[in-house]
C-alpha cells in the first residue's frame, strides 16, 4: 500500500495512460467530417476504443482527475450519438484497419508507412442550380446559358453531365433536366455504376436498379433517398465524395463534394469541365462573376410597365427571395435574377436549397457566402444593394 506522505508524489510517477488514450481518440476522429454519411459509424468506433483504454488504465488512473474527466465525457458523448457499448473499435495499428474502400483512411496508412505527419485531404466544392448559376471548385460564382449537354466533371474517377433546356421562349435562359453521373469502377470497391436523374424521374438507384456499387455490406458506394422523388444523396466513401440531387419545380439542382487530388486526376482531353474550369466565355451570362455598377438610365428596363414579361417588378422578386434569405449574397441576387428572368417562384426554393447544401457540403464555412462586390465584404448598405439590384436588371434586359 502507498503511504499517505507518498500520494502525491507517486501518483506523478505511477503509468496512467489517459494520455495516450486522449491522443489516440483524436488520431482517429481529426480526419472525420460530420458532412459525411459514415461518420456517426467511425465517431462510435473510436469512442468504443478509448472507453476501452480508459478501462484498461482503471487502477493506474484511479486518483487522476484527468481520467474521471475523460470517462464522463466518452459516457456524454456515447449517449448523444447513440452508440452502443458493444461494437467494432478503431485500432490504433493503421495496417490493422486499413480499408481500401474507405479514403478518409488513406492518409493514416501513408503517414505510418512513410513515418511523417500528411495534412488531411483538401475538399472542394461545386454546384449547379437555378438559371443556371455554378459555382466552381475554385469558388468562382457564374451565370450561364450552356444549352444542351455539358460535362460538369470529367476525371479518372467521377464523370458528370448535365442537359439544360431553355425556360422562357424566344428567351436564352436555361435550367437543367437531366443530370448523368458515372462512377468509374475502382479496385474492388465498385463496378462501374452509372446514375440518370431527369424532370419528375429522381431514381433511388443507379440505371441498373442497384442501390449500391461493390460489397453492398461494405457500404463502399451507395444512395440514399431522402425525400421520395425529389432528393436523392450519393455517398462514394471510395473516393471521399458526396452529392445531392434535388428537383425543386420542374428543374434539377446538384451538389458536390470531393477531395482535391481526385477532382485533379484528369488527362488534358479533359479540360472541358464547367466544375473545374467554368462555362466558356461565350456561354457567360454575368461579368466575371462581378455586378459592377450599372447605367443609371437602364435600372428600369420596364419603364412604367407595372407588369414585366415574368410577373415580378424589381421589388417583389426582392420580397419574394427575401423570405427565404436574408443575408445579401450572390445567392439572393441570383434568386432575383431568376424571378425576373422566368416568374417561376420555385427558382426561390432553388437558390435557398443551394446554399443550404453549400453549408452541408463545403468545406470552409468562412467561404459560404459569396459577395457580387469584389470587396468581398457583406453587402449591408441599402445603396450597394440596390446597385446590384440594378444591374440585375440591366443584364435581365441583355438576357432577353
Amino acid at each position: 500500500l502507498l503511504s499517505v506522505s507518498c500520494l502525491g508524489d507517486c501518483q506523478l510517477h505511477t503509468s496512467c495512460g489517459i494520455q495516450k488514450c486522449t491522443s489516440d481518440f483524436v488520431s482517429f476522429t481529426s480526419h472525420l467530417n460530420t458532412a459525411l454519411e459514415d461518420f456517426d459509424l467511425e465517431f462510435c468506433k473510436a469512442l468504443r476504443a478509448y472507453s476501452l483504454c480508459t478501462y484498461r488504465n482503471s487502477k493506474v488512473c484511479r486518483g487522476n482527475l484527468v481520467y474521471h474527466s475523460a470517462v464522463l465525457g466518452i459516457g456524454d458523448l456515447m449517449t448523444q450519438r447513440n452508440c452502443t457499448k458493444d461494437g467494432p473499435t478503431s485500432s490504433t495499428n493503421p495496417e490493422m484497419t486499413h480499408d481500401p474502400c474507405n479514403y478518409s483512411g488513406h492518409t493514416e496508412v501513408r503517414e505510418h508507412r512513410e513515418g511523417e505527419k500528411t495534412p488531411p485531404p483538401t475538399y472542394l466544392f461545386c454546384g449547379l442550380f437555378g438559371d443556371p448559376h455554378l459555382r466552381t471548385f475554385k469558388d468562382h460564382f457564374q451565370t450561364c446559358k450552356v444549352e444542351g449537354a455539358w460535362p460538369l466533371i470529367d476525371n479518372n474517377y467521377l464523370s458528370v453531365q448535365v442537359t439544360n433546356v431553355p425556360v422562357v421562349p424566344g428567351s436564352s435562359a436555361t435550367a437543367t433536366k437531366k443530370i448523368t453521373i458515372i462512377f468509374k469502377s475502382y479496385q474492388d470497391c465498385t463496378d462501374q455504376k452509372v446514375y440518370q436523374a431527369m424532370t419528375d424521374d429522381l431514381p433511388a438507384a443507379f440505371v441498373d436498379g442497384t442501390t449500391s456499387g461493390g460489397d453492398g455490406n461494405s457500404r463502399s458506394l451507395h444512395i440514399v433517398e431522402k425525400v421520395s422523388g425529389r432528393y436523392i444523396e450519393m455517398h462514394a466513401r471510395y473516393i471521399g465524395t458526396t452529392v445531392y440531387i434535388r428537383q425543386l419545380g420542374h428543374y434539377l439542382t446538384l451538389a458536390i463534394r470531393m477531395p482535391r487530388e481526385l477532382v485533379m486526376a484528369f488527362e488534358e482531353s479533359q479540360d472541358l469541365q464547367l466544375c473545374v474550369n467554368g462555362c466558356p466565355s461565350s456561354e457567360r451570362i454575368d461579368q466575371s462573376g462581378h455586378l459592377p455598377l450599372p447605367v443609371m438610365g437602364k435600372l428600369r428596363p420596364w419603364g412604367a410597365a407595372a407588369h414585366p414579361l415574368s410577373g415580378y417588378t424589381l421589388e417583389t422578386a426582392t420580397t419574394k427571395c427575401h423570405e427565404k434569405m436574408l443575408v445579401k449574397d450572390i445567392y439572393f441576387y441570383s434568386c432575383v435574377f431568376d424571378l425576373l428572368t422566368t416568374g417561376d417562384a420555385n427558382f426561390t426554393a432553388a437558390a435557398h436549397s443551394a446554399l443550404q447544401d453549400v453549408e452541408a457540403l463545403h468545406p470552409s464555412k468562412e467561404h459560404w457566402h459569396i459577395f457580387p462586390r469584389s470587396g468581398g465584404g457583406n453587402v449591408g448598405g441599402d445603396s450597394k444593394f440596390s446597385v446590384s439590384l440594378g444591374f440585375l436588371c440591366l443584364i435581365f434586359v441583355a438576357y432577353l
